[in-house]
């Protein structure tokens, strides 16, 4: 079984003005037994350089990357189906992909392709995805998108973590109930990626319950 999950792939998508290497050494924070040593993980970097400053600037060296550009609200976007097709591109080339992993951008993104993935939007060709990890991520608020992606339950094995710092806490919250069944693993940080040792679980239709010792089952 666990040659068959080395060869199973996970497409990682960065956060806003970050790039793939950062995420990686983000994730790095977790112990490889428990998910790293059971995947083949993808890193890319988003579509367009970054427009702006960095919250990583003087933390991890340069190029910063963004998926697309947002407004205040995050209610208006720019060059965000540019952003869809070129990861549909990315994904049909270089997979099929087991599953998706984001943080904070690259988390909504995720479960954005994901949900219009479900609705016969995009990959149509592509094997159904099987899990979904979200660091950090939110729904999109455009009506126009949320009556697509977020129509129905998304039937994809989810884990949410959610920061009780983080200012997404909120909204990471409403993304993991557009999952079915979603797993909620709870940390006491901010908008980061969480050392694994710190986090509780809960299950979002379950009351609280420790977090289970093989987190590779979980996932």
């Amino acid at each position: 079984m666990e040659g068959q999950n080395q060869n199973m792939k996970i497409l990682c998508l960065h956060g806003f003005r970050t790039s793939g290497k950062f995420l990686q050494k983000q994730i790095s924070k977790w112990d490889p037994s428990l998910f790293l040593h059971h995947f083949q993980m993808d890193f890319p970097d988003g579509l367009f350089s970054a427009g702006g400053k960095s919250d990583i600037e003087g933390i991890f060296p340069p190029p910063y990357f963004e998926w697309f550009q947002f407004n205040k609200e995050f209610t208006e976007y720019t060059n965000l189906e540019e952003c869809i097709s070129h990861l549909c591109q990315y994904i049909t080339h270089n997979g099929p992909f087991h599953g998706l992993l984001g943080f904070s951008q690259g988390a909504t993104l995720g479960a954005l392709l994901l949900g219009y993935k479900a609705q016969g939007k995009v990959l149509k060709e592509h094997p159904p995805f099987k899990m979904f990890v979200s660091i950090s991520g939110s729904k999109f608020r455009e009506p126009s998108i949320c009556e697509v992606a977020y129509k129905d339950k998304i039937n994809v094995k989810s884990v949410h973590f959610i920061g009780a710092k983080d200012w997404l806490k909120l909204p990471s919250e409403d993304l993991a109930t557009a999952f079915h069944d979603p797993l909620i693993i709870r940390h006491p940080q901010g908008h980061t990626v969480p050392r694994l040792v710190f986090l509780s679980a809960a299950s979002a239709s379950e009351g609280t319950t420790p977090l289970l010792p093989n987190h590779a089952a979980i996932i």
